[in-house]
Formats: structure tokens, sequence, C-alpha cells
């Protein structure tokens, strides 16, 4: 994640649970929202949720020696040397082997650190040498 750029560094949030980020992205999100998280189920890839009302769409994104890619079963992807590149080729529509949810605006954890709404405080803790994150 060192290699990445601003963009995906701001709005990678490590190990959350796919409820924490759903919660996320219907709390903080509007449709087109997006984030990414590590993968709970494949050692080394992420994954990329995007807001589409009513729901949050989840896309694998996995590295092969050729490359980053979203996983699609049997389809051949077109292959991106960074994260960056893969998110902002599907945002901007550059890529177009398969249909996603529209990408519209990422989820900046730094604008989400200390938010109030009246009585009630979220605070967002990522630390990137424990192995989790919280919401609380």
């Amino acid at each position: 994640m060192e290699r990445e750029g601003m963009l995906v560094r701001s709005m990678y949030y490590g190990r959350i649970g796919y409820e924490a980020t759903e919660r996320l992205l219907e709390r903080f999100g509007h449709d087109g929202s997006f984030l990414l998280r590590d993968s709970e189920t494949v050692q080394g890839a992420y994954c990329l949720c995007v807001r589409k009302a009513p729901l949050v769409h989840t896309y694998r994104l996995v590295c092969s020696s050729d490359g980053w890619c979203l996983q699609d079963s049997g389809v051949r992807l077109q292959r991106f040397r960074t994260l960056e590149t893969l998110i902002e080729s599907y945002r901007t529509g550059a890529a177009s082997d398969i249909s996603i949810a529209p990408l519209t605006e990422p989820l900046d954890k730094t604008q989400l650190q200390y938010i109030s709404f009246g009585q009630e405080c979220l605070y967002m803790e990522t630390c990137s040498s424990s192995s989790s994150s919280s919401v609380l």
C-alpha cells in the first residue's frame, strides 16, 4: 500500500468488515461513493466497495505478475500497474472490459476522523500497525 498514491491511501480502510463498510457508506456516502478495504477471504487482495442505493457493491481486486485487475470468473480483464490507475480508469470510464457501479467520490477517511452530529460523535481509528480498524 505504501507504493500507492494519495487517492488510494486516503480511501484505504484496512481490515474492516463488510458490515462496517456498509455502515460507513450508508451514513457518510452517496450513490457512487467508494472505499477500499482488505479482502476478508483472499490474502493480498482488496475489495473496492461502491454505494449504489440500496446496496453496497463489492469488487475484489487481485494482483498477478502482470498487474492489478478486478476478479471476474473466466474473463480476461485489463491489467493495471497500480491500484490507483485501476480505480481511476474505472472512475473515468476508460476501462470498459466489464460494467461496475459508477465511481463518483472516494470516501476519504481523513475527512471522517472527527465528525460531530449534534450530541453524537463518530471517531474512526485506523492503525496501520494493528490488524483491525474500529468505528465507534
